[in-house]
């Protein structure tokens, strides 16, 4: 049951801001609509959801925003990030991102778009995508222990929702590619012409637990220009990597 709900709650996660009907969330979540719309109805009791009288949207409820903000003291590095990621926008241009790892996936939590007209529309703040899917996940992945990465590839299926340029062979060679540059390189798998450099952020146990990242078109990631914003990429998250170490002070 627990998993259930918290399955439906990171659905609706990734829904927002325009929620989603019973129907979308049950197809989401793998679960039939009547026990999906029963679980709904549930956490609508206890303001973990709300409905949209209009429309029918289910999204994420009060409650969730009053947990999130208690536990932003604990967690949350937007605050560090934010002028990080505006700054990777103004200077390159293109549209820049953080991430961060939550369990086999990562969440895109801020998004600032740089000044080229062309952007990519494959991210967006809340959207999941699997590790080892889009640079972020990749550049993460790729900087964890190797028995990490082959136990995570061992029980993983990317192919069947993301393509054969998501087997594990093939991720294994972009695992390899990133830890040699640095950066990991997204060229155009989920959308044909949109790229995307990540570079892994740390925390304070030296684990990969963020991801700085830049996408755009195809055009502005020339190989001439890839190797010049993947250290910008670096850079900004080697400065991250200090902040999110720093501790969190309470208060009193």
């Amino acid at each position: 049951m627990v998993e259930r709900i918290g399955a439906l709650l990171r659905a609706l996660g990734t829904f927002e801001p325009d929620g989603a009907s019973t129907s979308d969330v049950a197809r989401h979540v793998d679960l039939a609509r009547a026990t999906t719309h029963r679980l709904l109805s549930s956490l609508q009791d206890e303001g973990l959801v709300d409905r949209d009288r209009e429309s029918g949207a289910w999204h994420l409820g009060p409650e969730t925003y009053l947990l999130g903000s208690a536990a932003t003291r604990r967690y949350d590095v937007t605050e560090h990030a934010r002028a990080v990621v505006r700054r990777l926008a103004g200077t390159t241009g293109e549209s820049a991102f953080l991430s961060v790892v939550r369990g086999d996936e990562t969440v895109c939590l801020l998004r600032e778009d740089g000044s080229f007209p062309l952007r990519s529309h494959v991210l967006h703040e809340g959207i999941r995508l699997p590790l080892g899917v889009a640079s972020a996940g990749l550049a993460t992945l790729a900087l964890m222990p190797d028995r990490e990465v082959e136990d995570y590839l061992g029980r993983t299926d990317l192919v069947a929702q993301w393509g054969a340029a998501h087997s594990a062979p093939a991720v294994r060679d972009r695992v390899a590619a990133t830890r040699r540059d640095g950066f990991a390189t997204n060229p155009g798998l989920l959308v044909e012409g949109s790229w995307g450099l990540g570079a892994a952020v740390f925390d304070e146990r030296g684990r990969p637990a963020w991801a700085l990242s830049l996408t755009g078109v195809e055009t502005r990631f020339s190989a001439e220009r890839r190797p010049q914003l993947g250290q910008l990429l670096l850079r900004a998250a080697h400065e991250l990597t200090g902040r999110a170490g720093q501790p969190r002070t309470r208060s009193r």
